[in-house]
């Protein structure tokens, strides 16, 4: 039976006789096989392991801690994801060859001299506490991938939230930009005037772009790795193009568990300081042959990881944990969401007014995707913001923007 073991030193397989062996015999098949020693081993299930800083940190994992409990116990089987924190250094097994850069006989160049000093190491924490999701927006963009696109083609939308004092991201909408979703690529058809308008209606609520989320498929041979490397580069374009210490990256999967069911899985992560830097710098490969593994990352120039010259890189390096929460935030997301299969006609803001009279009128169009189409369609892009503060501060609307509106759906 094979484990996978994730630590800071990314994705590692072992091998055990069964799921009959006790976590003391898994821990010395991990001092056997990963040259980790036993004392210095802390076994959990839960990937917020990875996080812990302190050892009363550690002290909260606990499902692993009785030696004498078999693996089958906590439900884990052939393929199952355990996670490692261990104390002190080691070499990673299995590393690349040492490049012979700056060996005798060769003449260093300023870019061998630069890479010898671009060393990638694992990023222990992020910029930001945690990300926490408006139920409904997160249900809604999982719904649409799991129901209607079954997880066969890739799907995407930027988030837009707040960052609080204490660094925690509060996503509260998602916008789903014109796009075409493959099996393994995801294109984004960005609209510059349309995305003014985004942010224009986002800051009249009181938001901000703070992250990006998509899906990954069931074709993807995902098994070994949480993002590809054309995720890996994707991503960091983006968290670049931000210049938002706290952007977070999400990615949504679907996921078999161990009644043979598959469930839909939220992972939150940044991407690490010096992923962005080496993007920024143009260190990455962007192109890709059919025989690249897609769980690493291919590098221009030597970069220096455990000490070794290499230039591919696993992609686990660049990416950092973020742990998710969930909450209720103001706006509703019942309005037809854009830019997807079926276009959204008058006949939905008849619908969704109908729906919503017994309410104040701010109540009824306090909707982000209703407010774009408004913007979209209807000619009213430059009073939107307005109609937006009045959203945020639930105000009255005034009675000139009600009429127009109420009219408009009436015409459908």
């Amino acid at each position: 039976m094979m484990l996978r073991i994730r630590s800071r030193d990314g994705l590692e397989r072992i091998q055990v006789d069964g799921p009959q062996i006790t976590i003391f015999q898994l821990k010395t098949l991990i001092e056997s096989q990963l040259q980790i020693p036993i004392q210095n081993q802390t076994l959990s299930t839960d990937q917020n392991l990875l996080l812990a800083k302190t050892p009363a940190d550690l002290l909260r994992f606990s499902d692993m801690t009785d030696p004498s409990i078999p693996l089958s116990a906590l439900n884990l089987s052939h393929g199952s994801i355990i996670f490692l924190y261990y104390h002190g250094e080691r070499t990673v097994r299995g590393g690349p060859t040492v490049s012979p850069a700056g060996s005798f006989g060769r003449k260093m160049t300023m870019d061998d001299l630069i890479a010898k000093q671009t060393r990638i190491t694992r990023q222990e924490s992020p910029h930001c506490d945690s990300v926490s999701f408006d139920r409904d927006s997160a249900n809604g963009f999982q719904r649409f991938v799991n129901e209607t696109l079954a997880f066969a083609s890739k799907r995407g939308g930027f988030m837009y939230g707040t960052v609080t004092d204490a660094g925690r991201v509060e996503v509260d909408f998602i916008y789903e930009p014109p796009q075409q979703g493959l099996e393994g690529d995801l294109v984004l058809l960005r609209d510059p005037e349309e995305e003014k308008l985004v942010d224009a209606i986002a800051a009249g609520l009181g938001r901000k772009r703070v992250g990006f989320i998509f899906t990954q498929t069931i074709m993807q041979e995902k098994k070994d790795y949480n993002f590809s490397n054309k995720e890996i580069i994707q991503a960091a374009e983006l968290h670049a193009e931000s210049e938002l210490k706290e952007w977070v990256t999400v990615v949504v999967k679907l996921e078999a568990n161990e009644d043979g069911a598959a469930d839909v899985h939220f992972e939150a992560f940044q991407m690490s300081d010096m992923c962005v830097k080496l993007f920024k710098d143009g260190w990455f490969v962007t192109e890709f042959g059919e025989n690249d593994d897609p769980k690493l990352s291919k590098m221009k120039k030597d970069v220096v990881v455990g000490g070794k010259d290499v230039k591919e890189v696993d992609n686990d390096f660049f990416l950092v944990v973020v742990k998710i929460f969930d909450h209720q935030g103001p706006l509703s997301t019942s309005f037809p969401i854009e830019n997807r299969k079926n276009l959204v006609a008058l006949r939905a803001l008849k619908s969704h007014l109908d729906r919503t009279k017994s309410l104040p009128f701010v109540k009824r169009i306090s909707d982000f995707h209703l407010l774009l189409f408004l913007a979209k369609s209807q000619g009213l892009g430059s009073d939107v913001p307005a109609l937006a503060e009045c959203v945020n501060t639930q105000t009255a609307v005034p009675e000139g923007y009600q009429l127009l509106i109420e009219s408009m759906a009436n015409a459908a």
